[in-house]
Order: structure tokens, then sequence, then C-alpha cells
């Protein structure tokens, strides 16, 4: 865990007395100290010190001082995945009575957090339409504690906007949590708008290559440290191995979102309009409905894309299946461009009931726009269609 405010782009690196370019991998269940005293003193948290990979490590603490950095937060806390770091973040503020607000246009294992395990433990929720963020000053209880969002939204690419959201949790003293997935720091900073946390599934932009698992929380240094009690005795921890890898791959984030981002508008804007779509949604498209919004907020609009197929589930199922170049994956953020049909795959547990409200039409499918050549990723998607 990071307890110190990050100030700096420049990173303190864990180098050994070779003083290696690259930072070693410290792959050590555990830390050992001269005395008795000197481990007590640890874990009373008088200093530092290491003391096991489930608390800390040296490859865990780079990523997240990296990750403070480009989001502008004080501390940070990273996990095994990202729903781990989606969970902590809600669970550790969270008992038996309380209530949370969520956009309803979430990832389906979020959904299943929020629908099928809180009513357990006596944790209710309330969803609202991200295109109404206004509609949740009338979701507020008493016991409301948290606004949970993500913008955009997965998998529908609704932008909500974050200053209009972030006004309404600091006027009821609400815990305001972005997942900040899709946009990834390059494109947005949540904390600017009001955000109390930030979470990643790092699995997605920050690795970008698909490589490895993993996930973080960040913000404020007093809601860190709270998430880090939970989780040290709950035991999310991302692996030496993985904090290694991924803080490796945010040396090359900037480089790969902007290759993202210009390849995604690339095909929106050559997709638009074909006569076998009912629509195309990117958030920098001026038809999207939430444009003026991203405009603001975001300053390019990601790496992600939807369009709804005319002919419902079965076109979206048979659009998938002649893809070529294009790979079928429910992941996304990867370096090669990736398709997903939510409704037969990421979002297949909804209702149909439920997949309208959170804009999951039968026949969506979802893009997520590799580093590719642009006109290769734009020609198979034409010839599937």
């Amino acid at each position: 865990m990071n307890h110190q405010e990050s100030k700096s782009i420049r990173i303190q690196t864990e180098r050994s007395q070779n003083k290696e370019h690259s930072t070693p991998l410290y792959l050590t269940s555990s830390f050992v100290f001269d005395t008795v005293e000197d481990l007590k003193a640890a874990f009373a948290e008088e200093n530092d010190a290491y003391i096991y990979s489930r608390y800390s490590n040296p490859n865990t603490n780079e990523f997240i001082d990296k990750m403070c950095s480009l989001e502008k937060t004080e501390a940070g806390f990273a996990t095994a995945s990202g729903m781990a770091s989606v969970f902590a973040s809600l669970i550790t503020f969270l008992s038996a009575g309380d209530h949370v607000i969520s956009c309803a246009s979430v990832f389906g294992a979020t959904h299943t957090i929020l629908h099928k395990y809180f009513p357990k433990w006596g944790i209710s929720y309330s969803y609202f339409d991200a295109n109404h963020p206004e509609e949740i000053e009338k979701l507020i209880k008493p016991n409301t504690k948290i606004i949970f969002l993500e913008t955009p939204t997965n998998p529908a690419i609704e932008v909500i906007d974050l200053a209009l959201v972030g006004k309404l949790a600091k006027k009821y003293n609400l815990l305001f949590i972005v997942d900040n997935c899709f946009a990834t720091p390059i494109l947005q900073r949540p904390v600017e708008y009001g955000a109390d946390l930030v979470i990643h599934s790092a699995t997605k932009y920050i690795d970008g290559q698909g490589r490895v698992l993993g996930g973080c929380m960040l913000g404020k240094k007093e809601l860190i440290h709270e998430i880090y009690l939970f989780s040290r005795v709950s035991g999310p921890a991302l692996s030496p191995f993985n904090a290694w890898v991924l803080s490796k791959s945010i040396e090359t984030l900037a480089l790969r979102v902007e290759r993202h981002c210009s390849n995604a508008l690339f095909v929106a804007e050559n997709i638009e309009g074909h006569a076998a779509l009912d629509f195309v949604r990117y958030p920098f498209l001026k038809s999207h409905p939430h444009y003026t919004i991203a405009q603001k907020q975001m300053s390019a609009g990601g790496g992600i894309i939807t369009f709804s197929l005319k002919g419902g589930y079965e076109a979206g199922k048979t659009f998938m299946n002649k893809l070529r170049m294009i790979k079928i994956s429910p992941n996304l953020g990867d370096s090669r461009t990736i398709a997903t049909h939510p409704a037969s795959s990421t979002h297949c547990k909804l209702s149909e009931e439920e997949r309208v409200k959170t804009g999951i039409t039968p026949g969506l499918i979802r893009i997520s726009v590799g580093l590719e050549n642009k006109q290769d990723i734009l020609d198979d998607i034409l010839q599937a269609l």
C-alpha cells in the first residue's frame, strides 16, 4: 500500500545494489526482520516495512505509485483482479441496512454482486438510468452510503456527467466511486469531478496485451487505509509478478490509448449509417446522445465501439461467426481487436427486461478496437456485416 501522497510522475523504484534499469521481481511471500522489536513495530504500522506480500510488496507498490501519479490520487491498493477491486471498494464501507445507488449499465459481474449477494447481507441497491443522472437525487435515502458508476458504461457506452454526480455526492455526504476502466487516466480523471475512489480492472487497458489479471483502487489516504485493512485479512492481493508486468505496461499506456482512440474513431465514422445497423455508439461521434458531456470530461473517445444489428440476436451471432481477423473474446483493452456479443455472453444472465434497461439490444456488438492497421479492422467488420 502506498501511504505517501503522489506529487510527481517520478517514481521511486526498488532497485537492489546492482542498480538495475528495470525494477527486479520480488517473488517472495514474506520478509525478514533483524529483531522481534522491528517486527512488532511493522505490525503496529509504526513504519512502512514490508511484512508479507498479501499486505504489500515492492512490485505492487511501484505499480500503485504509478497509478496514483496518473489518477492524481493520494494512495492506492492493488488486487488480483478488477472485480476484487469492485467488491473491496464497496464492501469495506457497507454494513447491513445500507443502500447503494449505481448506474444500471454496469459490468455483468458487478450487477451480480449488487443483485444476488448484497441482499443476502442486508444491503440494498437502486439503479439510475445513465441517460438521466439527475434521477439520482430522487433515489437517495437516509441509509444511502455510496454512489457507484462506470463511464463510459459497459457495454452501452453511455457517458455520465461526473461533475453533476460529484456535486450530488458532496451535497448528501455520500462516497462517490467511479470505475474508470474504459477511459483510463489518460482520457479522464474522476477525482477532478469529485470522485472519492477510482477503480480499474488493470487486466484491460493498463496491461493492454491480454497477459495478466489485476485491479486497483485509488483515492484518499484515509479511505485506502480502510480498504487496506479489509484486504490484508480477506486476501485479494495482486501477485508481485503481475504487478511487475502491469508496472512495465504503464510505460506505453499513453501511446497505446492514443492509437486505440484514433483507430476506434476511424472505424465508427466509417460504419455509421451502414444499412445493416440500427445505430453506432462512440463517445466522440456527434450522433452520440452524450457527445457534449464526453467532449467536456474526456480528452478522446476511447477504444470501445458498440453497434446494433437490425436482425437482432441471430444477426449478432452470425456477424460474430463471420469475423476473420477480429477475435471473439469477453475481454477488452487488448492490443488485438476483440468482438463480444453481450446478449449471448457477458450479460446473458440478465433477463431480457434487464438488458433492455441497460441499453443492451439483442443484436448489440461491442468492439474493443485494437492497435492493428485501421483499414484492416474496418474491412473485417464490413465483410462480416
